[in-house]
């Protein structure tokens, strides 16, 4: 019988009865198996040779007990085959490309998507000879138009960071699928609980674990998911490149992913309610977030997948100085640059990730001085709510904005969202 999301969490991928019969996974702190006599390394390696299936480990670099009970659990929450664990999210996401791509062929990536992410295409993969082409955000026919004999490799977020565009994943795919080319999301944003794009026809699903997976803002880890034999590959090449994930992060993002539906469905609610508060505040200039109607990407969202998310981006009606000083006013949100924890996280986009940029360069890309990032956390709703109220009004003097827009006096956060 098909278990539900809520079922799987806590128990996919581990094993019913587990060593000295404990209750969790152990951590296994170790570096090196050993084998029972000659006879037995040879069977280990006969079996690796011919691909069969193997029960244990033979050096650190290559697995971990510990590190394999996530890779089923997440392999079987996001409906694939395999999955490899990895040092971080970067780690899955470069080791991946590594794996798709050679000298002479050329990748295709929307404009929309991480900074570091289209830094490693740009600046390290063009040293190799690789090729690229960045397309907007949701222009299919920009997108197939792209694709070159060499193309190899579809990739993007989905959502995306900050703007939270959703991909049209049945587009996507059939686009792909016709030319002959991979296709690599990073699902970072949505988690399992609120899409699964191996179901649309992805051949490749990556994950910053970092982020809601361990959901405790206390571990660095990435994941890649597909099928078996893909998956194999990028495991090939994780035991070369080596950058493998330790058993005590394992063990760590094991016990955060038992608790990733409920909190992932506290933070969808509460970031809804966010987002329809500002959408309706007369001292922000626009929301982006997936659940609201206003953006561009809600039909697709609605569409395929179960949640928005947790993440809320808008940009206030002031400059850089005026943002920090209402991020400044904040009480619960910490500042930070990472999301999917437990505790609200907030951030200046163009101070955290574009910094390095002048105003006019971070306008062309779309970044506005304005532009505020709130990863909600599992905090009550109202204590947001009020926090996002307060901080506004120290910072707008948002009575007079109100009475400038509807005659009507200080209005409440409560009174905002049920309008």
């Amino acid at each position: 019988m098909a278990k539900k999301l809520s079922t799987q969490v806590v128990h996919a991928g581990e094993k019913r009865v587990k060593s000295h019969h404990a209750l969790t996974t152990p951590i296994y702190q170790t570096s090196t198996y050993t084998f029972e006599n000659t006879q037995d390394m040879v069977d280990f390696m006969e079996a690796r040779l011919w691909g069969d299936e193997i029960e244990r480990e033979e050096y650190g670099r290559y697995g971990n007990p510990t590190a394999a009970a996530v890779e089923a659990k997440l392999a079987q929450l996001d409906g694939g085959e395999a999955a490899c664990l990895f040092s971080s999210g970067m780690a899955a996401v470069t080791t991946t490309l590594l794996s798709l791509l050679g000298a002479g062929s050329h990748i295709i990536y929307t404009n929309d998507s991480y900074r570091r992410t289209r830094q490693f295409i740009t600046q390290f993969l063009s040293r190799y000879g690789v090729e690229s082409t960045q397309v907007p955000m949701g222009d299919y026919a920009a997108l197939e138009a792209a694709i070159q004999p060499n193309t190899k490799v579809i990739l993007s977020e989905s959502p995306t960071n900050p703007y939270l565009r959703v991909l049209d994943l049945e587009k996507l795919v059939a686009i792909a699928q016709k030319h002959g080319v991979k296709t690599v999301i990073d699902s970072t944003f949505a988690t399992p609980i609120n899409q699964r794009p191996l179901e649309f026809g992805v051949d490749f699903v990556v994950h910053s674990a970092t982020k809601y997976l361990g959901g405790h803002n206390d571990l660095l880890a990435g994941v890649v998911i597909g099928s078996g034999y893909m998956v194999g590959a990028v495991r090939d090449l994780r035991g070369i490149l080596g950058d493998v994930s330790d058993p005590q992060t394992a063990y760590l993002l094991l016990r955060g992913i038992k608790t990733l539906e409920l909190r992932v469905q506290r933070q969808n609610d509460t970031a809804a309610r966010i987002a329809h508060f500002l959408a309706q505040h007369p001292a922000v200039r626009r929301v982006y977030y997936p659940g609201l109607a206003s953006h561009p990407d809600h039909t697709v969202a609605a569409a395929q997948m179960s949640g928005f998310g947790g993440v809320v981006s808008f940009e206030l009606d002031t400059d850089f100085e005026g943002t920090g000083q209402f991020i400044d006013r904040l009480e619960i949100p910490y500042i930070g640059p990472s999301l999917g924890g437990v505790e609200s996280l907030v951030e200046q986009v163009a101070l955290v990730s574009y910094f390095d940029l002048s105003t006019e360069e971070r306008m062309a890309i779309g970044i506005s001085d304005g532009l505020v990032r709130l990863a909600v956390g599992i905090e009550a709703a109202d204590d947001l709510l009020a926090d996002l109220a307060q901080a506004l009004d120290k910072s707008f003097n948002t009575e007079t904005l109100f009475q400038a827009v509807n005659g009507s006096g200080k209005v409440s956060p409560m009174v905002l969202y049920r309008r």
